[in-house]
């Protein structure tokens, strides 16, 4: 096996046991960056001379008895949204052309201080405002989209070219990339990651979490950027996750576990491919004990609604000078979108708003009896380039940019934690995905049954075969 093709968790134990260096990994995701960039465009920049240094550095402490912790020495992609001390943090976007930020962002501060070796900034959906990533091919197929916000970090992760990356989730922005290309991506607790040094599309709603090849991965990633950070006031001083510990102390039997399979919204119009295999990772999922329980989801109706809403305004607001003094550098769909936020009342926010808080307390309503629910992430395998709608067998017409977030806003809006796994592919070899949500700050049961399906799967890591 290449290195580039090994997760976290492998690489790490490789590199503590002194059988591969830092320098090696590194050299191997480069070679694989140069070999996939073509075909895919996930980055917006490489920064191929810092990453080989950092590389050599992490190599000699390392070797001088000095390991930081299993993220030192390991490959690292990042949202072109999160700033980088040094390094273009663009957006993605023609308006932030040359923007040099002289600090990193609070977690990109967290992972380089526990040795983490950044490879390149990962594109995005301009501002993170759309859910394809235009820049961005699908690894699977390149006739297909990759998903977005995080398009880059998802098609970067899939293909080797980073091990892991790092997302921002508003409407389903880290898991629809992830369903999409066959990745794990994890939504914290809207409050557990700093979000401070990462360019806001909707304050409220705003989440910051990993991208990476197996859940025990993204639990890694988790315990070193979840903490308090007075810079965000969003952030709540809990205790740390110790996710990891949790994981491993675990195992695979989850007897006791209470899955929440819902009966309306989240089966309504997806393509039979996905219900297929949801239903067959809720069957995985009950012989590994979970006592499963159909749940009906209150007010799934105001869903759509609600997130639009909130985010729309609170966009137009981020981005009014913006807007104002550079339009004609915006590309046309988010120049649009920002135009339409701020024909949006006042009224109408403040109701969207209230309606948020009847969601919340009706999601909390249902939990009482279940532990996590698990859902498909997204509607239907990765949609072509240029893809504007789709039809359900009942006729009706839904544009793509409402079917990728349908599924995952429903968790934006309630700030519970959502992680999206791999449970199969489609005829085509298209990836498919499975939402599993939890408990407010309850990210160790979210990842727990997370990790015991893709133990039992069997499928945990594996790559795309573009290049």
């Amino acid at each position: 096996m290449r290195p580039f093709e090994l997760s976290l968790t492998d690489a790490a134990t490789e590199i503590a046991a002194g059988r591969l260096s830092p320098v090696e990994l590194t050299d191997s995701v480069l070679a694989r960056v140069e070999a996939t960039e073509p075909a895919l465009g996930a980055f917006a920049c490489v920064t191929a001379d810092r990453a080989r240094a950092d590389a050599a550095r992490a190599e000699a402490e390392i070797a001088a008895g000095r390991l930081r912790g299993p993220l030192h020495g390991i490959p690292l992609g990042v949202k072109d949204l999160f700033d980088t001390a040094g390094v273009p943090s663009t957006a993605s976007s023609a308006v932030w052309a040359g923007r040099v930020p002289d600090r990193d962002a609070a977690v990109v501060e967290r992972l380089v201080a526990a040795g983490m070796v950044l490879v390149g900034k990962t594109h995005t959906h301009e501002f993170a405002f759309g859910g394809e990533t235009p820049t961005t091919r699908n690894p699977w197929d390149t006739g297909r989209i990759p998903g977005g916000s995080s398009g880059g970090s998802g098609a970067a992760v899939a293909a080797g070219s980073c091990t892991v990356a790092l997302g921002s989730d508003t409407a389903g922005s880290i898991r629809i990339p992830a369903a999409l290309c066959g990745t794990v991506g994890l939504k914290p607790t809207y409050g557990r990651t700093s979000r401070r040094g990462v360019a806001s599309l909707s304050w409220s709603l705003d989440h910051v979490g990993p991208l990476a090849r197996t859940v025990r991965d993204c639990a890694l990633l988790l315990d070193a950027m979840a903490g308090v950070d007075p810079e965000d006031p969003a952030t709540v001083d809990v205790p740390p996750p110790g996710a990891v510990g949790a994981l491993d102390a675990a195992g695979e039997d989850l007897t006791g576990v209470r899955v929440g399979v819902p009966t309306n919204w989240f089966f309504e119009h997806v393509s039979a491919d996905v219900a297929r295999a949801v239903h067959a990772a809720i069957d995985r999922l009950a012989a590994l004990g979970a006592q499963l329980r159909e749940v009906t989801v209150p007010h799934a109706e105001q869903v759509l609604g609600t997130q639009w809403g909130i985010l729309m305004p609170e966009a137009a607001a981020y981005h009014r000078e913006r807007l104002r003094e550079s339009a004609d550098l915006l590309t046309d769909d988010v120049r649009l979108g920002l135009e339409v936020g701020e024909l949006i009342p006042a009224t109408d926010y403040i109701q969207a708003l209230r309606m948020r808080t009847l969601l919340q307390r009706g999601w909390a309503a249902m939990f009482a009896d279940v532990d996590v629910l698990v859902a498909p992430t997204m509607a239907f395998a990765a949609p072509l380039v240029g893809q504007r709608d789709v039809t359900w067998a009942d006729g009706t017409v839904e544009d793509v940019a409402t079917t990728l977030i349908r599924l995952t806003c429903p968790a934006d809006l309630t700030g519970q934690p959502a992680l999206s796994i791999p449970v199969g592919a489609d005829p085509a070899g298209l990836p498919l995905g499975m939402q599993v949500i939890g408990r407010p700050f309850d990210e160790v049961t979210v990842l727990r049954v997370g990790a015991a399906h893709e133990r039992a799967a069997g499928t945990a890591g594996q790559l795309a075969p573009v290049g």
